[in-house]
Order: structure tokens, then sequence, then C-alpha cells
């Protein structure tokens, strides 16, 4: 419904707005449906280095010592764009390993033109994985509602147009005002806002209980609950800049996730699917070992191998070219690490009847 006077569309919360204008397929949004991808707007981790694709390579293949190497060993790319991130962990993978990883795309978009067709392409994940689950930049993209605090010291949902502008809807009531209590409780302060992640926490419980064995991996701009900022996170990126969050289909729409409330309702996701089979008390113990660990993304990479340390100088005198190959990716290293960037991403780890596989190992001797 179209405003007659100014143009603009009704007034609804940000997750409808959200939902409209990133995945909508009626002409009036579908963000994420259009043919450039997300590459075209914003920059990640997959897109900085090939670097990143090979740490989860090397993360595929601890999930699968784990599991026995079994025959047939799952990789789910959540949010997989246009691939870039599964077919680079292919070519990645030793070759025994890749030879038995079936590979799954989860995308609302079109298939790719020319994705290899060994890559299973789908709009949600399988039913039943054993192997890694990995949504990079997923759940920032899971629309949410938003909550400000109005004079009178009450939180109340926020209501947009599609032109941007906002005002003060109902008060926050029921399972969102529960979540905000227990997750992210703002202070009597006219002004303050929040993201109501439940959305999100349901989404990620729900790709978790697929998980039948193995581990499922968050990887996202993330706060915990002694860091909540006071304002909120929601923004916009257009053609590689930030920019204000217009729900009209022309940016992409993102707010930070509080990954430690998606933590909780992963592992009683895991409760919940553990409880509903009967089991033996070996595999209850192997279910026991299933826990949450939230990590930067700087700690996760330094456990896969990525340091960023220099080549060392005297490489350059017996072999130049490998010396500028070397310090060239000890570059792409350091932006994949770096404080203040995609190193401070955050990692939320839910192993799946196996260890922590980024855990050090055990020492021996």
């Amino acid at each position: 419904m179209v405003d007659e006077e100014t143009g603009s569309g009704e007034w609804r919360g940000w997750r409808a707005a959200t939902q409209a204008a990133l995945y909508g397929s009626d002409g009036t949004g579908g963000f994420y449906r259009r043919s450039e991808g997300p590459a075209g707007h914003f920059r990640t981790s997959v897109h900085a280095s090939p670097l990143y694709a090979e740490a989860v390579a090397r993360l595929l293949c601890r999930v699968d010592e784990a599991l026995g190497r079994p025959s047939s060993l799952d990789f789910v790319d959540m949010a997989a764009g246009r691939g870039e991130l599964v077919t680079a962990v292919l070519a990645a993978l030793p070759a025994d390993v890749a030879a038995r990883t079936r590979a799954c795309a989860v995308e609302v978009a079109d298939r790719p033109v020319g994705l290899a067709h060994r890559i299973e392409w789908l709009s949600e994940p399988p039913r039943q994985v054993t192997g890694l689950l990995f949504a990079n930049e997923w759940l920032d993209n899971v629309p949410v509602e938003v909550a400000e605090v109005d004079s009178a010291g009450v939180a109340r949902l926020v209501l947009v147009r599609d032109t941007g502008a906002e005002r003060l809807g109902e008060r926050v009531s029921g399972a969102e005002a529960e979540w905000l209590a227990r997750w992210w409780p703002t202070a009597a302060e006219e002004g303050l806002r929040a993201e109501i992640g439940l959305p999100r926490d349901t989404a990620w419980a729900s790709a978790v209980s697929c998980v039948e064995g193995g581990l499922a991996v968050a990887v996202d701009y993330a706060h915990t609950a002694d860091a909540r900022p006071p304002f909120g996170t929601l923004t916009g990126f257009r053609e590689g800049r930030e920019t204000a969050p217009v729900p009209d289909g022309s940016c992409d729409i993102t707010a930070h996730v509080a990954l430690d409330a998606c933590a909780e309702a992963g592992a009683t996701a895991i409760a919940a699917v553990a409880a509903a089979v009967p089991a033996t008390a070996e595999e209850d113990a192997a279910r026991a070992l299933a826990g949450a660990r939230l990590l930067t993304q700087r700690a996760a990479l330094r456990a896969l191998g990525i340091t960023g340390a220099r080549p060392p100088l005297a490489l350059a005198s017996t072999d130049p070219s490998a010396y500028v190959r070397a310090l060239a990716s000890a570059g792409e290293a350091a932006e994949l690490i770096a404080p203040g960037g995609l190193g401070d991403f955050g990692w939320l780890l839910q192993p799946v009847g196996i260890p922590d596989p980024l855990d050090p190992e055990p020492e021996t001797g």
C-alpha cells in the first residue's frame, strides 16, 4: 500500500520491511536476488583472500578426522552468495577428502551459471548433516525488529517506511519483550535502541538441529551481553560503502548479531534432538561433548594456521619470486586477522558429538 500524499509505503516493523527489501521477489525488493550478488556491495573474508577458504578446508578436515573419516562428509555453506566459498573450499581440500565431500550451497538467489555440478544448490540446509555447517555472514541478514525507548522509558517497536522514515509503534511485548529482558535490557533512557535477535536464534537453532554429527559455525559481526551497543547497529551497504538503511531493495540491510543468544538457542536445539533419539550410554557420552564456544576470528584463524607472519628476509635473496608471493600472502592473512577489522568478527562453534576442533592439541610425552 502506498501513501498517496508522500508516495511512501506503509508503516511496518523493520523485520517485515527488511525481509521484503532483501529477499522479496515481486519487483519491489530482492537485493539478494540480484545478479551481482553480495560481492558487488560489500567485502567479506571470503572475498578478501583465498586463505580464508583454505582455513575452512582445514577445519573441515579436522571435523572429518573427529568423525572417523565417514564415507560421505557434508560441507554446507549457508548464505552462499554466488558459491565463492564452497567452490574454494572444495579446491583446497586434499583429494581423498574432496572425493568424499558432499557440497551444499544454501541461498535464496538462483543457481549461478557455471557453478560446478557437484555442488547442490538449496533454499534451505539438508535435514541430515554429517560434517561442517558453516554460516559466514548469514545471521546478520536474518531480519529483526528494532526497539527504541520512548520519552516515558518504555521500549517500543520502531516502524519504518520504504524511504527509511521512522516512527515509534506499539510497546514491545510477549516473546520479544522476554528476549530483550534476557539478552539486551535497556535503561529507561529515551532514544536507546536494540535489535531483537529472536528470529536469528530461531534460524540458528533450526540450522544446528540439522547437524547429526560434526560442527556448526556462525561467523559474523557480533556483540555479547557485556558490551551491547546502546543505539543498536542497524546499517546499510551499497556499492562498497556504508549507507543509511533504506528498506527499498537498493542496499543491503544488516545488524550485528547477539551470538551469545544464538549459542544458547543452538545448545537447546542440540539437546532437544538428542533427547528425542534413543541412545546407548556410549552415544550419550558422545553427545555430552557438544558445547558452544565464542571466539574472535583472529583467534579462530590463528588456530587454523593463519598468522600473518612476514616471510624471512633471507628468502628475498635466495628466491625473490617466492618471497614476493609469501609477502603478499602475509598481507592477506594480516587483513583477515586485523584488530579493528575482519579479525574482530565473532565465531560461534557448536560441536555435535565431537570435541571442539579448535581446542589445542593435547601435549604428548
